[in-house]
């Protein structure tokens, strides 16, 4: 005998008409979106309130002659470019950019550099060189003023081991940062000791993301290391490599505590770079409006050389 198991519809059985559940489904996105809407509203007001309205206010200035001295010149809109003009025109502050590119260019490619070279170092299976890795994050986790007062005594021959243990080989070094032609790079050099653990940890991170299957094949063909590196490694952090030069190129402007402890920007101007030169202007001369524009153009500046450097790594076929 056969049974009809078939149950009777209910109210929640039964078949919803055509187009129901299309309207169902976009109710409920809507209803999703507007959740995440007022979930992310306080972030953004906090956001707005300690970015966006500063950026504004600072272009604002940046259009006025303003200082503490006239109070009223923060409403004077009569020559809105002057402080522009007066910036590209003046050679103290071209030759602060000058300084600035040096610098950046000199501090990047050798945190790259030396960040690579112990990214790969730290990339081999060692239980040693494992152990090592939190020791090479000290520099990047020291607040700045206190990286800045250990460069400082190693510099100053006086107190410095470094200078008194190469006069006790012969090699006596002249203080470096009191020199116009070696100050820049002492900076350099402080630096990027601080600083190449961040380019260290981004590119490890890609390494170890590098799939094993195309260096097992490199290595059963016969790669050498060097092969190994160019051929198979490189292709895959590439993007890394464009992305960390990016968020250390745009960094390298905040060099600030460095240079403002180790050199006041001296000597003989040597070290003053943009940053430097746009405080002098501020806080020593009281010229806030100018001070203003000068930090609105090298925003603007790090925003181009940003969107350049993301072009160059989507052109080079990075991201595919």
């Amino acid at each position: 005998m056969a049974f009809n198991f078939t149950l009777p519809l209910t109210r929640r059985h039964r078949a919803v008409p055509r187009g129901a559940g299309g309207r169902a489904a976009a109710g409920w996105e809507q209803h999703r979106r507007r959740l995440f809407a007022l979930g992310l509203a306080p972030a953004l007001v906090v956001l707005a309130a300690t970015t966006l309205l500063p950026a504004i206010y600072l272009v604002v200035t940046s259009l006025t002659p303003l200082t503490p001295v006239n109070p009223a010149t923060a409403l004077d809109f009569s020559s809105p470019w002057q402080n522009y003009v007066s910036a590209l025109t003046d050679a103290r502050f071209l030759h602060s950019l000058w300084v600035q590119v040096q610098l950046s260019l000199v501090t990047v490619t050798l945190q790259l550099l030396v960040g690579l070279g112990l990214a790969l170092l730290l990339d081999l299976p060692s239980r040693l060189i494992g152990a090592l890795r939190t020791g090479f994050l000290l520099p990047m986790v020291l607040p700045p003023i206190v990286v800045a007062i250990i460069w400082k005594v190693l510099f100053t021959p006086d107190v410095s081991p470094l200078h008194h243990a190469l006069a006790a080989l012969g090699m006596p070094v002249h203080s470096l940062i009191t020199n116009g032609g070696t100050a820049l790079w002492a900076i350099a050099v402080a630096d990027t000791w601080e600083w190449f653990p961040f380019t260290m940890l981004m590119l490890l991170a890609a390494l170890q993301m590098v799939p094993r299957e195309p260096i097992e094949a490199a290595t059963i063909d016969g790669a050498g290391s060097l092969q190994m590196f160019w051929y198979v490694r490189l292709p895959y952090i590439r993007q890394a490599l464009v992305v960390t030069a990016m968020f250390r190129l745009i960094d390298s402007i905040k060099a600030f505590p460095l240079i403002y402890i180790l050199t006041d920007g001296g000597p003989a101007r040597a070290t003053e770079v943009t940053n430097y030169f746009a405080f002098i202007q501020t806080f020593n001369f009281s010229y806030w409006g100018y001070g203003s524009a000068i930090a609105t153009l090298m925003v603007a500046g790090v925003l181009l050389l940003s969107l350049a450097i993301n072009r160059l790594g989507t052109d080079d076929g990075i991201d595919h």
